[in-house]
């Protein structure tokens, strides 16, 4: 049942999300962090992931090869229920959308130059990125540890969190470089400074 339940939650997820992978984050964390499981040996049912893992997750997906949104339900998954779980989210969250761009290949043609096509592309392309600006708050919520003290502490205290946003926005912004070099020399400087 479990399996089931990943595949179903990671297959909602891919049918509701508009804009591609990094735009199925939001959806993703909020079906991830409000799903509750008992784990084994466990007594009492706790969320899937926290708000700080899903962030980890994020960020590891990000390292890697590839699109972002089969490798963060996979991780999820493995955590649920080992490899099977990984498997059972990463085709919850690519088998489904699959199917249906080979549907929708098949009458793309078709489609493609329609008037109301374009006219729902004008509101959900502004909407994808209102759901990717939420994604990026609420993870900041994780990372900067405002729930806790609230922003103006937790942006004191973690001034030299700002830095590393900052320095990642500037190198993505203004060069070519790879966003998996950028998390690979943050993670060596990670290692150097705060071990």
């Amino acid at each position: 049942m479990l399996l089931w339940h990943i595949f179903w939650v990671y297959t909602r997820v891919a049918l509701f999300s508009w804009g591609g992978g990094p735009a199925s984050l939001a959806l993703m964390q909020r079906e991830t962090t409000t799903a509750f499981w008992l784990p084994p040996g466990g007594t009492a049912p706790v969320p899937w992931m926290s708000p700080e893992e899903f962030a980890d997750a994020v960020a590891v997906g990000n390292a890697l090869p590839g699109p972002v949104a089969p490798q963060v339900s996979a991780c999820v998954g493995y955590k649920l229920a080992g490899v099977p779980g990984a498997v059972a989210a990463a085709a919850g969250t690519v088998v489904p959308t699959t199917l249906l761009m080979l549907i929708m290949v098949a009458y793309f043609f078709h489609v493609k130059d329609s008037p109301n096509i374009a006219a729902a592309l004008k509101v959900v392309r502004p909407l994808v990125v209102g759901l990717l600006l939420w994604t990026a708050y609420d993870m900041a919520f994780s990372v900067f540890g405002a729930g806790k003290s609230g922003w103006g502490t937790a942006l004191t205290i973690g001034w030299d969190k700002i830095i590393f946003v900052l320095a990642a926005f500037v190198l993505l912004t203004f060069t070519r470089t790879n966003p998996a070099l950028i998390i690979f020399g943050g993670a060596l400087i990670g290692g150097l400074l705060y071990r």
